[in-house]
């Protein structure tokens, strides 16, 4: 699956001030990305405020990203949840026709044992008709899949073809790219280890800042992908302090306001999230223009 290596992007879901679905805001932004040279779009992940989209908003949103990308860049969609029934449910009533993939978390509050993520796993992957990237990131679902999940799921299914990675832990990271399958998928679901992960030998990544400042990011990992690392690594440390902006208030507020800021999207977002305050408002702006980005 080598199209879904290099830069990923999870896309946001943005509203109008009345935080009804702006669908133009969102084919702005799938243009945008498109333009700035990133690899792949992935569709309701956690960035796009799913958890507060109706079923019916859920559709809207897929429907245009897969009209306005016309084919362009493959396209990953989030379907995880932590009942495998409905998922499962899911997974078969669903049209994947434009779809490449999906990205499926581990189960959430529940907290399974690995056994238990293991068994919910190989359920998605054998009731998907396209291939499973794992997601684990304990810091949104409490519970860690460890590398040896992950390599004996890669080992029994060959429908679950990689993980975006978000435990926040190198080493974690380097066990998963040291002990998988070959072919096995290895991308980064943190921005800061987006290239410490290609350094390693790990594929990608699916990132949040990415959609806000598509060129320099995607740059910055086919660089590295290709071993340019001094290059590579001068981009990196001038995206650190935007990385840094983004998540000081929580995601997605940050990136959507950094979104604003380039006028792709307006900021809003929905409850229980609130807007970025105006303080990071101005400091996103004052660093976009003191770096040209």
């Amino acid at each position: 699956m080598q199209e879904l290596k290099g830069t990923g992007v999870a896309l946001a879901t943005p509203f109008n001030e009345d935080l009804s679905l702006d669908l133009q805001g969102l084919g702005q932004l799938v243009e945008y990305n498109i333009s700035g040279g990133v690899d792949y779009l992935v569709v309701m992940g956690t960035t796009a405020e799913n958890a507060t989209l109706t079923s019916a908003e859920k559709d809207l949103v897929i429907a245009k990203v897969i009209e306005v990308n016309a084919g362009r860049l493959p396209l990953v969609l989030g379907v995880g949840g932590n009942n495998t029934a409905a998922v499962v449910e899911e997974l078969k009533t669903r049209d994947f026709t434009a779809i490449k993939a999906i990205l499926s978390v581990s189960p959430y509050y529940n907290r399974p044992t690995q056994a238990g993520i293991y068994a919910h796993y190989l359920a998605v992957a054998e009731a998907s008709p396209v291939p499973v990237i794992l997601y684990n990131v304990p810091g949104r679902t409490g519970s860690n899949v460890l590398p040896e999940t992950v390599i004996k799921l890669a080992k029994d299914s060959k429908n679950i073809i990689g993980v975006k990675e978000a435990a926040g832990d190198l080493v974690q990271m380097m066990r998963l790219i040291k002990d998988r399958p070959n072919g096995f998928l290895v991308l980064s679901g943190d921005d800061l280890m987006a290239l410490p992960t290609v350094s390693a030998g790990g594929d990608g990544v699916i990132s949040v800042l990415a959609q806000g400042l598509p060129g320099i990011f995607s740059q910055m990992m086919s660089q590295g992908l290709q071993g340019d690392f001094t290059e590579a690594y001068k981009k990196h440390y001038i995206l650190m302090p935007a990385v840094d902006l983004i998540f000081a208030e929580g995601n997605p507020s940050g990136i959507k306001a950094l979104l604003a800021s380039k006028s792709v999207c307006s900021s809003s977002v929905r409850l229980p999230l609130v807007a970025a305050t105006e303080t990071l408002k101005q400091n996103i702006a004052t660093y976009l223009s003191e770096t040209g980005l």
